[in-house]
């Protein structure tokens, strides 16, 4: 019986170790790739509603800007991102500062901009965004350069709404789980995807949410990282 037990214990244990192992090496390759120069990254969404954003491309200098485009059916916003700051500009605006665009209520019309803007409150470049997520997980497994595992109740929750609630307005989240894979070339990240599933309820309305991101890395190194001299001006 002492034996049995003995093993039992080895084999939780070594399971912790693998875990604990696999997760270094992603927090690992994902700060390999935060030492690169530049890279780019196209990120697509996945839902089964009515909501489905088109892709957006990203672009990165390390110490300098982000630079990112992003579709909702035929209109695209542009951002660029330097240290905390940011500011956007939508198909019929001008430049504006985030908390500008987080402040302006379309007259009561809805605004893509000002959503867009309270979601880059909480953006992360890849790399930054791994290392996030790589904390969201129960544990991880390897295979083949693949490091998968399933999300925490909490990390599946903070996904789904996009980050820590802001105000007293956050809906409440029930049901929430999700997965999370990440890819590894020579070493660096090169790939994520994660899946968050769960229901929203928000001023008597449920929402069923099942959404996929996918992340794919690219030009690592040989990225040019333009920003228009409006995006700087309003930057400074």
């Amino acid at each position: 019986m002492k034996r049995k037990v003995l093993l039992s214990t080895m084999v939780v244990l070594a399971g912790s170790l693998l875990a604990a192992d696999s997760r270094d090496e992603v927090k690992s390759a994902a700060r390999k790739l935060a030492e690169k120069d530049n890279y780019s990254w196209k990120t697509t969404v996945e839902t089964g509603g009515n909501f489905r954003p088109g892709p957006s491309e990203g672009k990165m200098e390390k110490g300098g800007y982000t630079v990112l485009s992003m579709s909702f059916r035929d209109n695209t916003t542009e951002a660029v991102m330097k240290g905390d700051k940011g500011v956007i500009k939508t198909p019929d605006e001008g430049w504006k500062s985030l908390e500008e665009a987080a402040a302006d209520d379309g007259g009561g019309q809805p605004n893509p901009g000002r959503f867009i803007a309270r979601m880059l409150r909480n953006f992360k470049v890849p790399a930054a965004q791994a290392e996030d997520l790589s904390g969201k997980v129960k544990d991880l497994k390897s295979a083949d350069g693949v490091y998968s595992g399933d999300l925490t109740e909490e990390g599946a929750k903070s996904l789904l709404t996009f980050g820590p609630p802001r105000g007293g307005n956050a809906p409440e989240v029930s049901g929430a789980k999700g997965s999370v894979k990440f890819w590894v070339k020579d070493g660096a990240l090169s790939k994520i995807q994660f899946n968050v599933q769960g229901k929203l309820s928000f001023n008597g309305n449920d929402r069923d949410v099942d959404r996929t991101t996918t992340v794919e890395i690219k030009d690592v190194g040989s990225t040019k990282v333009d920003v228009p001299e409006d995006a700087k001006k309003k930057l400074s």
